[in-house]
Order: C-alpha cells, then structure tokens, then sequence
C-alpha cells in the first residue's frame, strides 16, 4: 500500500525508537496476520469494552467523526511553510505491515490521536490491540500523558474509548495519585453515561491500594439506587484491589468492611451479592465482627444466591463452633434447596470430621442428602480429611445443578 503522507523519518522523534522494530516484533503474530488482513480482508467485528464493566454493560458506539486537522508536525518532522496548514499522515483501516511500523516508528503521545482516528474503528481487533499497547508505552510513567488521554475520552466514541481507558488502565502513571483522583472523579461524574462512568471506575482496579477516601466514595456510590451498572463497577473495583492486597499480606479490613457494607445494604440485588461473594475469591479467615456481619446476611437475604456466598464465607470464620451451631439451626428453616446444599457442604469445610452428626441430622431432616452423607462419611473414613480433597472425591460435585447459577 502507498501512503498518501511524506515518508518516514529518517531519525525517529523523542520517545520513540527506530530501535523500536520489537514492538511490532512483540507481534510477529500480529504482523502476519495484520498482513493476511490487507490480502483477504477479513471481516467480523472483534467484542471490545472501555474495561471490563457489568453483567449487562452496553458498549458505547458511534461513526467515525471527520479527520481532525491540526497544525500538529508531518511526520517528517519538517516545520509547515507559513500559511500551509500540516496535515496528519492518512493511514487506512486496513492496513499491510509496512503500513502499520511507519505508524509505529513516528506516532509520539502528541500525534498519536490524530494518527490512530482511522485505525481506531478497525473491524480488526488485532490493530486496536496494537494502538493500546502502543499508547499505553507513550504514556509510560508520566502523569500528564496520562491526563491527556483521558481527556481524549470524555467525547470519543466507543472503539476509540475502549482503547484510551484501557491504555491509561494498563501504563505505570495510572498509580500516580493526580491521575487515580481523575478516574474517581469521572466514574462519579452523573453527566457522564452510565456504562461509560462503568468503564472509568472499572480502570480503577489495577490500583496497588485504594486511600480511605476513596473506598468511602466508592462504597457510598455502590449503595446509591440508582448507580446501576457504574456501581457494580464500583464495587468489583473495591474487591480487586482487595485480593492484590491479601496476596501482598497487606491489612484487608477497610476492604471487607465496605464490600460486607454494599452487600447488607445497597438495594440493587445484583450490586449487594457483589458485595457478598467477592471475598470468597480471597478467602481471609473472618474476624468475629466479620462472622457477625455475614451471619446476618444468611438469615437476612432474600437472595438464594447471597446467603450461598454468606455461607461459603462463613466456613472460614475463626470461631467454627458457632458457625457450625447456624448452619444447623438454618438447615432446619431453609427453603431453598441449593441453600441447604451449601449450608451442608460447608459444615465440612468449617469443622471437618467433627461436622459429621450436624450433617448426618441434616440428612435425615432431608431424605434427600442421605447419599450425600454416605459419601462424605466414606471418605472420611478413607483418611481424607482436607476438604478440598474429599469434594473432589465425590461421585457428584453438582448433586442438585446449583453451581451453574454462579458461572
């Protein structure tokens, strides 16, 4: 393909290499097929969010706008004749590898947008992956950069937003404090739709730490009725700093305060069970206010599934003699069966051998967990005392098709 532009420098600009050929090197892979894509032209559109968001987010989409003309330096880095107005290099939404590494060698952070316009809204998801991970190298660890792409955001339209947000997301600079507060202040922004304020708290969520302030800000606009899918995003924000914390042995206590707060108190059933079952993908032994807490969600919830993750969390309490004594007493008054599975289930994983006359009293409450019994008594029996081993000795880890419902 023949550019339309002046060709590349022979020197390339500050912050970019000619020494650079491993980025498009980083995809040899990508190079081929970005080649195959110029020689078939290949179709379909590649599935693309700002970040990830909620169960039911809504990609913000609309047509490429007209190419943006600014006096921004060709990329020959020769300055424009007074009175000649510069103009970007035209590069094509499909496009060979020649094409694509003359883009590479000259874009800086200051031409990148003006550049990229066109491959922004590639059908090919391999260029937009490119144009992020490229973008996300300029950016780098300078918070200005960073400012300066979000700024780019607030009016693009959705492929282009995807690739901005998750760019800032992913660079160094994200962890500068300037640039976290400036995410936190667009998710919270009601100007702003609601699935794209879900894009922007959800960039939130490579923090190494979330400040109290912002756990407090997060936490009250999670419980707000009418957050919708931005507070769910809120929430699992909260949730995955949290699980980099724990694995750092870092103090997790704010954390499971504010997601046990969303979870007994934010009025969208979907945003509380967030709350509710996040802490069992980090699994921290509870404290006694933390057993308390859980244990008023599983007589409370009107969720089956929010008093199944109440139970699941409640098997690692420190005092197991008092969560094995309500998982008894609710076994007795529980309705629903796939909450009596999990309330029998985790009776082992709370007090191992020891749970087995609660269990074998659930049994015969419900004639339907006798065989159930006979497999855990079985293997018990057999010497296997750790529970996650004994689970997955059972014939049927799935006895009542309750576990699809979390998938």
């Amino acid at each position: 393909m023949t550019p339309t532009s002046p060709p590349p420098p022979s020197s390339s600009p500050p912050g970019t290499s000619s020494r650079r050929k491993p980025l498009l090197a980083a995809g040899a892979g990508l190079v081929a097929v970005l080649a195959g894509v110029a020689l078939i032209g290949r179709g379909g559109e590649a599935k693309e969010g700002p970040v990830e968001t909620g169960p039911a987010a809504a990609q913000a989409s609309a047509k490429q706008g007209p190419a943006r003309k600014t006096n921004t330096p060709s990329p020959t880095g020769a300055p424009s004749l007074p009175g000649e107005e510069a103009k970007a290099p035209r590069f094509q939404e499909t496009l060979c590898w020649k094409e694509l590494e003359r883009f590479n060698e000259g874009v800086t952070i200051h031409n990148f947008r003006q550049w990229a316009e066109p491959l922004l809204n590639s059908r090919d998801g391999l260029v937009r992956d490119f144009l992020r991970e490229r973008l996300t190298e300029l950016i780098g660890k300078d918070p200005a950069n960073a400012l300066q792409v979000l700024s780019w955001s607030l009016d693009a339209p959705g492929k282009p937003f995807g690739v901005y947000l998750t760019a800032v997301r992913d660079s160094e600079a994200v962890h500068q404090p300037q640039v976290a507060t400036k995410l936190l202040d667009m998710g919270l922004d009601n100007a702003l739709p609601t699935e794209r304020r879900a894009g922007i708290l959800s960039a939130l969520d490579t923090q190494k730490r979330l400040a109290p302030a912002a756990l407090d800000k997060l936490t009250t606009f999670a419980n707000d009725p009418v957050s919708g899918e931005a507070g769910w995003a809120a929430a699992r924000t909260i949730a995955r700093v949290m699980k980099r914390e724990f694995k750092q042995n870092e103090n997790i206590g704010p954390y499971m305060d504010k997601l046990l707060t969303i979870g007994a108190q934010s009025p969208d059933e979907q945003i509380r069970y967030l709350g509710q079952m996040m802490p069992m993908h980090a699994a921290p032994l509870l404290s006694a206010e933390e057993t308390e807490r859980f244990a008023r969600i599983l007589v409370g919830e009107g969720s089956e599934e929010g008093r199944d993750a109440a139970a699941h969390n409640l098997s690692l309490s420190l005092d197991k003699g008092k969560v094995l004594d309500l998982f008894a007493k609710t076994f007795e008054t529980e309705q629903s069966l796939c909450v009596k599975w999990a309330l029998f289930r985790f009776s082992a994983r709370t007090a191992g051998k020891r749970a087995l006359p609660v269990m074998a009293n659930m049994a015969t409450m419900d004639p339907r967990f006798q065989p159930i019994y006979q497999d855990f008594e079985r293997l018990y029996a057999s010497g296997i005392l750790d529970f996650v081993r004994l689970y997955n000795s059972l014939p049927n880890q799935d006895p009542f098709s309750c576990l699809d419902r979390h998938e």
